[in-house]
């Protein structure tokens, strides 16, 4: 009897570990893990990047400077400057489809963005500058930061409509 009963408790003991166990691996990454951040000026991008690449985002007549991290997929875009996409303007973001998916690790991919983020979105090729509703952006996944505008947020959030965006390395 006893060793039915210590047979069950470690049954028992061994589906609880084993569930907690998926539930570590099942954690949902978001955009501001490991990110470094500032949080005293709204109107700035929250995501810092200090070494980057320098870019500039011509929309029109309009330059948005940005900087691209050192990930596999901000090294992939990178490598294709200049480079333009169509982007068009939604309530949250101007996102534009590229012609080829980037490469990307899957250790990168997150749910939701940080104001001012440059995201690729894996789903559909989605190059993406995203400039406002960051605490309600965790349901959107799929997303890879690549880089941030170096600039107020006004700037790409007052621009309308649609634009081939040239994106150029910055001189």
């Amino acid at each position: 009897m006893k060793k039915a009963f210590l047979l069950i408790v470690a049954v028992m003991l061994a589906a609880s570990l084993a569930a907690q166990s998926g539930n570590i691996e099942q954690k949902k990454r978001i955009a501001s893990d490991n990110a470094a951040m500032q949080t005293l000026n709204p109107k700035m991008p929250t995501r810092v990047i200090k070494n980057g690449t320098k870019i500039n985002l011509r929309f029109g007549n309009t330059v948005i400077p940005g900087i691209l991290n050192d990930s596999v997929t901000a090294k992939a875009l990178i490598a294709k400057l200049p480079y333009t996409v169509r982007v068009n303007r939604y309530s949250h973001d101007f996102c534009g489809v590229m012609n080829e998916a980037l490469p990307y690790s899957e250790n990168n991919v997150h749910f939701g963005w940080l104001n001012g983020d440059i995201d690729f979105a894996r789903d559909a090729n989605y190059f993406t500058i995203l400039f406002e509703d960051e605490k309600k952006s965790e349901q959107y996944g799929h997303q890879i930061n690549i880089g941030v505008i170096d600039c107020e947020l006004s700037r790409i959030s007052n621009l309308q409509g649609s634009y081939n965006v040239l994106i150029e390395l910055a001189k």
